[in-house]
């Protein structure tokens, strides 16, 4: 909360500035953050901008001090969680999103973390219901193959070896991929009753509790 309202008042405070440059009234300053004030917080931390998203700030931060540690740049999603933020998938998101940064959030993610736009072979290839299925089966069958049995949690994730039956595509990764195996029993015995019967028999080799 503190770090909200700072950013507010340092955004308040640049505003009023820009209105005296234009010789334009400027409002009371009740609020404003002082320029020394600023001074200090960028003393703190030199890559804080009151301008932008703070979630955005928040995890680059995380990213970076990860990185910092001894730690590999995150670019699976799931492998590495900190303090609730999943790193990886924000550095995907960065990279599939690049043309939507500031040049120079940019230019910050490629000269302090190596992070470069996604090549157009590595664009997100949309899933079609059946290879959903397919995945998601694959992981239920490795999960009983371990384990013998598929009671797991709601937030239980299954790491795949490689993402060869994400996209059928001949030039597939074989960086691992973190599948919500949790959530997806548990909404599919939610809709039990619509499946169809190929699947339900599928899950039933496994073991599938239906209630």
């Amino acid at each position: 909360m503190w770090a909200k309202n700072a950013r507010a008042a340092a955004r308040r405070a640049r505003e009023d500035e820009e209105l005296r440059a234009a010789g334009r009234p400027v409002p009371s300053a009740a609020g404003a953050m002082t320029e020394a004030r600023q001074d200090e917080l960028d003393a703190i931390d030199p890559g804080w901008c009151p301008a932008w998203d703070t979630g955005w700030q928040r995890c680059y931060r995380l990213v970076k001090n990860h990185v910092q540690a001894g730690g590999t740049l995150p670019t699976v999603d799931g492998d590495v969680v900190v303090q609730g933020e999943d790193l990886g998938r924000w550095v995907n998101a960065q990279r599939h999103g690049w043309e939507q940064l500031l040049p120079v959030q940019q230019w910050i993610l490629e000269n302090t973390l190596k992070i470069t736009p996604a090549e157009d072979n590595e664009r997100p290839v949309k899933q079609t219901q059946d290879a959903k299925w397919a995945l998601n089966l694959r992981a239920a069958q490795q999960l009983h193959a371990r384990e013998g049995h598929l009671r797991v949690p709601r937030k239980h994730a299954e790491h795949l070896a490689s993402a060869d039956t994400l996209s059928g595509r001949q030039n597939a990764t074989d960086e691992p991929v973190v599948v919500k195996l949790g959530t997806w029993l548990d909404n599919v015995r939610k809709r039990a009753g619509k499946l169809p019967e190929q699947r339900r028999a599928e899950l039933d080799e496994l073991g599938m509790r239906w209630s």
